[in-house]
């Protein structure tokens, strides 16, 4: 009988008292993760109401905002892709407090480890949108004044500007992440030089004509004050 209390209910009993010493921990996660939940479905909701006074999609959809989510494959305004984003960040927070709550070393160990990367994601993830932004402002620039100055490939160099623009704060927010730095800007470096050295060779080759006419203006002037002297 002896043997089997001990084969049987020992180790229920034991595992019973370790559930029971554990519960507390457990239930204090499972609280904070409920209330993680709660919080994070509240901003989702209601924050878009409080940015639609704010008139934010307005300036999105000035800087282009919503183009760049409409091509990630987002439809929604600004404010609630903002509201949503916001949400997810506060249930990740309250997630990650209820994970150490539970007070496992491992766990603890990775959740250090992913808190401390995070401001590295969210540097990387506004340079990108910086660099779009600027990107698609210095095109709308380059287009205007290479049109006004009656440049034919007048959108061949805006659009050059801008994905080169784009390139650089991708290697950038690639850097930020630490993920093949040396590889990504030594790709960089190749391709702007080489979509460079295909722009003069263009240009050059393609300017052969005006360069002529040019040189054989410069030379008749000069050859003409020559005479005249």
């Amino acid at each position: 009988m002896d043997v089997l209390k001990e084969l049987f209910v020992e180790p229920f009993r034991v595992f019973f008292n370790d559930f029971m010493g554990y519960l507390p921990q457990l239930t204090s996660a499972l609280c904070i993760f409920i209330i993680g939940a709660l919080v994070s479905l509240f901003i989702a909701k209601q924050l878009p109401r409080l940015l639609a006074f704010t008139k934010l999609d307005v300036l999105a959809q000035r800087l282009d905002i919503p183009t760049l989510l409409y091509r990630g494959g987002i439809r929604d305004p600004f404010s609630k892709f903002i509201s949503g984003v916001i949400g997810w960040i506060v249930f990740i927070m309250f997630t990650l407090i209820a994970v150490k709550a539970l007070r496992l070393t491992p766990m603890e160990i990775l959740i250090e480890r992913f808190v401390l990367y995070l401001p590295q994601v969210f540097t990387a993830i506004l340079i990108m949108l910086l660099g779009y932004l600027m990107a698609n402002f210095l095109r709308r620039t380059v287009l205007i004044t290479a049109v006004n100055a009656g440049i034919k490939s007048a959108g061949l160099i805006g659009q050059f500007v801008k994905y080169g623009i784009f390139f650089f704060a991708l290697t950038v927010a690639m850097e930020q992440l630490g993920i093949g730095k040396d590889t990504v800007i030594i790709t960089y470096t190749i391709t702007f030089g080489g979509i460079v050295l295909a722009l003069a060779l263009a240009f050059g080759l393609g300017g052969q004509d005006q360069a002529k006419t040019y040189l054989k203006q410069r030379l008749s002037g000069e050859k003409d004050g020559i005479e005249h002297l």
